[in-house]
């Protein structure tokens, strides 16, 4: 007798789980992916390092001669004293004791303090909060503030403290730090200039009095932050001063230990890195020109850094092309309107009069490779145009 219950049909290669998407980090401004030296030196400061330097003992002491090395280093490297260098807690953190200490220092010099207007949130935020009047000086729309009416803005009224960023690390456009540093030398007020996005990646410079630097951004990591003060800027401790006036507390040693040896180890390749990561760069804003409809890339697309590149895409919600190209393995950022943290505007973008929502940031760290850009490339038209349909189907 014929059984009638039917057989089960053979598996086939269509019936096996897909496999998932190979990942690509392209998100890498302000955090890249941890550098080998950075991780070896971490390691090896926890054995070395671990100890409090402030104390006597012979553990204090070989944590002390580690964080003074790494100052040493982390001065040598953008062309400062070594007693210039203070060790912070992060990036935000330096950013806030620059602002903060300046302001008070400076308080009888003025009360106003004049920056970009696409300065970071954690600058503006913080002369605000240290009662100064911030002046937003506009930007055209590559992102450039203009230095005539930056220096415009330092005549008006007596200034406390002037801030430029080196480069927008949300576009990649790099500011005319030395005409700024020229004009505010001249009035006698110091410029605290945010390096977070450039430190690693091209050269500074010494145009500039305070400077602030991102450790991670140059793939070391967390737990450290770098101001440099130079000597002759008034400044005051905001907290109750501690043995260590700028960031009571004192810093992580091995976070700290580990930020020097890997900014050491990305200056000594850093050409190389800049020419092939611009390659890269420069394909993007070609390729996403002509293939993706309705786009327009923003930023300066020469005086720029060489491993970021945004651009902004009509009719697209940009969490949601985010979160798509995410699923198909792309890990990206986003300067656009509406995160989950914040329903603003990218204000970087609104102040240079592009597009605020449908923004992808890349940010190509130095093991991102041609094959990953290229996958990138060929799976982007095909995001935004589901995104857009999504977005159009929910909106009848």
């Amino acid at each position: 007798m014929t059984d009638p219950t039917p057989s089960p049909a053979p598996l086939t290669t269509t019936d096996a789980p897909a496999a998932a998407p190979a990942r690509a980090w392209l998100d890498a401004s302000g955090a890249a992916r941890v550098h080998p030296v950075a991780r070896r030196a971490f390691e090896q400061a926890l054995d070395d390092g671990w100890a409090d330097p402030r104390r006597l003992s012979t553990e204090g002491r070989r944590a002390r001669a580690l964080l003074d090395g790494t100052r040493e280093a982390l001065a040598a490297a953008v062309g400062a004293r070594t007693e210039e260098v203070h060790v912070a807690p992060s990036h935000t953190a330096a950013l806030h004791a620059a602002v903060l200490g300046t302001a008070a220092g400076r308080r009888r010099a003025g009360t106003r303090a004049v920056a970009s207007a696409v300065e970071r949130a954690a600058v503006l935020h913080a002369g605000e909060h240290a009662g100064l009047d911030v002046v937003r000086v506009p930007v055209a729309r590559t992102g450039a503030v203009d230095p005539d009416a930056f220096t415009a803005a330092l005549d008006e009224d007596p200034t406390a403290l002037a801030a430029l960023q080196h480069a927008n690390g949300e576009v990649g456009t790099l500011q005319p730090a030395e005409a700024a540093h020229a004009a505010t030398t001249a009035r006698g007020v110091p410029l605290l200039v945010d390096g977070g996005a450039s430190v690693g990646h091209v050269d500074v410079g010494p145009a500039w009095d305070l400077l602030a630097l991102d450790p991670r951004d140059w793939g070391s990591v967390p737990g450290a932050g770098v101001l440099v003060v130079r000597r002759g800027v008034r400044w005051r401790p905001v907290a109750p001063e501690d043995e260590d006036r700028y960031f009571p507390g004192g810093p992580s040693v091995p976070a700290a230990f580990a930020a020097a040896a890997s900014l050491e180890a990305v200056l000594a390749d850093r050409a190389e890195a800049d020419r092939r990561r611009r390659a890269l760069v420069d394909r993007v804003r070609a390729r996403v020109a002509a293939e993706v409809p309705d786009v327009e890339v923003v930023g300066d697309p020469d005086l720029r850094l060489p491993h970021v590149v945004t651009f902004s895409c009509l009719y697209v919600d940009g969490e949601a092309l985010v979160t798509e190209l995410d699923r198909a393995g792309f890990a990206v950022g986003s300067g656009s309107a509406c995160t989950s943290s914040s329903l603003e505007p990218s204000h970087v973008l609104a102040a240079m009069g592009v597009l605020t929502h449908g923004n992808v940031r890349l940010g190509l760290d130095r093991e991102v490779t041609t094959d990953d850009v290229d996958r990138f490339l060929d799976v982007l038209p095909g995001a935004v145009a589901r995104v857009r349909a999504m977005l159009g189907a929910q909106a009848l």
